[in-house]
């Protein structure tokens, strides 16, 4: 069964009724306890996060990033509950990336995928191809901000602890799909936590 069939079938889900993408909602993916976990590691070993191409604007992503290590019980939980939620193959994922937003701190409207056509495609889809999936999830909400606007569909998602949210980054016949264009809105007063689990078209390494 194709994933965005499978998780049109999954139990809470809420399926963004727009033609341009394949973007699902689930409420309450993970616990409180385990968002808790989740941002303890992330805070023990955060760093500037970094992006492939930031159009020379270095206010373009001013998060911190942490990359999580699948060998922690807790990580390997978060894996496989994914997996199973989603079916997609693990092998074809990148490691879970943590993310930190503090107050005023924002990642600016982008694409997950890598431009076909971009300096840094080779480098960075040489081995295991392009990104299809993405799967994110709050670990928190922030006081104020914080949220995720899909720009080209009008939909702005809020935090809320445990929330997934789930996208495919590729058109039906395997082309990027620019109406992806999302928008990790500034931090107006607390942080923000999230975790993110992206998929390629193959094996991982």
């Amino acid at each position: 069964m194709q994933t965005a069939d499978r998780l049109t079938r999954a139990e809470g889900i809420q399926k963004v009724p727009s033609p341009k993408l394949d973007l699902f909602i689930r409420k309450g993916f993970i616990g409180p306890d385990e968002c808790a976990g989740l941002i303890a590691l992330i805070d023990a070993e955060r760093r500037p996060s970094t992006i492939a191409d930031d159009g020379g604007d270095a206010l373009f992503r001013t998060s911190e990033t942490c990359d999580l290590d699948s060998r922690h019980p807790a990580v390997a939980a978060l894996e496989e509950k994914i997996a199973a939620f989603t079916g997609l193959d693990p092998r074809l994922g990148e490691p879970v990336q943590g993310q930190r937003y503090g107050e005023g701190q924002e990642f600016k409207a982008h694409t997950d995928y890598f431009e076909p056509n971009g300096a840094d495609f080779l480098r960075y889809c040489a081995v295991s191809g392009q990104r299809t999936w993405t799967v994110m999830i709050y670990l928190n909400e922030p006081t104020a901000g914080g949220a995720t606007r899909f720009k080209t569909i009008g939909k702005t998602i809020q935090p809320e602890t445990g929330k997934l949210l789930a996208w495919n980054n590729l058109k039906p016949d395997g082309s990027v799909n620019a109406n992806t264009l999302h928008h990790g809105m500034k931090v107006r007063s607390g942080t923000k936590y999230i975790v993110t689990k992206w998929y390629r078209e193959r094996p991982w390494g």
